[in-house]
């Protein structure tokens, strides 16, 4: 469903936030990008969102397809139509509008209007808190909440493909758990695509099919995400000192995954 291919991008013409990244992504797969702060996995998605423009950034080199379509060069708005949406680090919901309208909000580029308030039932569903406070405002929800509503708001964009950026950020333990498995419940029963960012490597790939780890906008280790959770590189130390992974060798431990 989507290819991404030696992908260079730059903020502000000078600064590299991409090196040449590649990856891909199998129709009804959940992948998992991980990495620590300033990899660049949030630039990746905003490159396939269409969002680097808004933050001063643009692609350099390599392209994105996206079934089959050559798509970086397109509009955001565009984007979402084609099928993607990006749940935003930080959440984004309208903090001033209600649980409900912050919903119908994720609906505004759709066109069969019938559907939509069958769609937002069937999202109380997968999250049921939000149904208990559909009428209330957004920006009185907790994070958790918020997060669900975040979520929420981008199945009612009817995506293929499904961006989440940092979903446990923020969020006490219990409702990070409860969030993902309902991010793979959503997988398995809707057969949406998603591509999750996440520095919990842990939560993130044991609801993945297939990971990558990049580490200064490169693409360092790559596999089955079963097979990178027994990694004892990974667990150890999940990202190096900037040596090559791949080599086994060992490295100044930079940060610690939650395991």
């Amino acid at each position: 469903m989507l290819q991404v291919s030696n992908l260079e991008a730059v903020y502000q013409k000078m600064i590299l936030a991409l090196r040449g990244i590649s990856l891909h992504v199998k129709e009804g797969q959940i992948v998992a990008l991980l990495g620590s702060n300033g990899a660049g996995k949030s630039t990746t998605l905003k490159a396939i969102s269409g969002l680097l423009g808004a933050e001063d950034g643009h692609i350099t080199d390599g392209t994105i397809e996206f079934q089959g379509e050559l798509i970086h060069n397109t509009s955001p708005d565009q984007l979402v139509k084609k099928g993607i949406f990006l749940c935003m680090e930080g959440r984004r919901i309208f903090k001033d509008l209600t649980v409900e309208e912050n919903l119908y909000a994720g609906a505004y580029t759709r066109k069969d209007r019938s559907s939509i308030k069958k769609d937002i039932d069937k999202i109380y569903e997968y999250f049921p808190k939000l149904k208990m406070l559909e009428h209330r405002k957004a920006g009185y929800l907790s994070g958790g909440e918020q997060q669900m509503l975040a979520i929420g708001r981008g199945l009612m964009a009817k995506p293929k493909l499904l961006l989440l950026d940092e979903p446990s950020l923020g969020i006490a333990p219990l409702l990070v758990k409860e969030i993902f498995e309902n991010i793979k419940k959503i997988n398995e029963e809707e057969g949406l695509t998603i591509l999750v960012v996440e520095q919990n490597a842990n939560i993130a790939l044991s609801i993945a099919d297939y990971g990558y780890i990049i580490e200064n906008g490169r693409v360092v280790m790559k596999g089955e995400a079963s097979a990178l959770l027994e990694d004892k590189t990974i667990s150890e130390h999940y990202l190096g000192s900037g040596k090559d992974l791949k080599e086994g060798r060992s490295y100044r431990q930079r940060q610690r995954v939650v395991w």
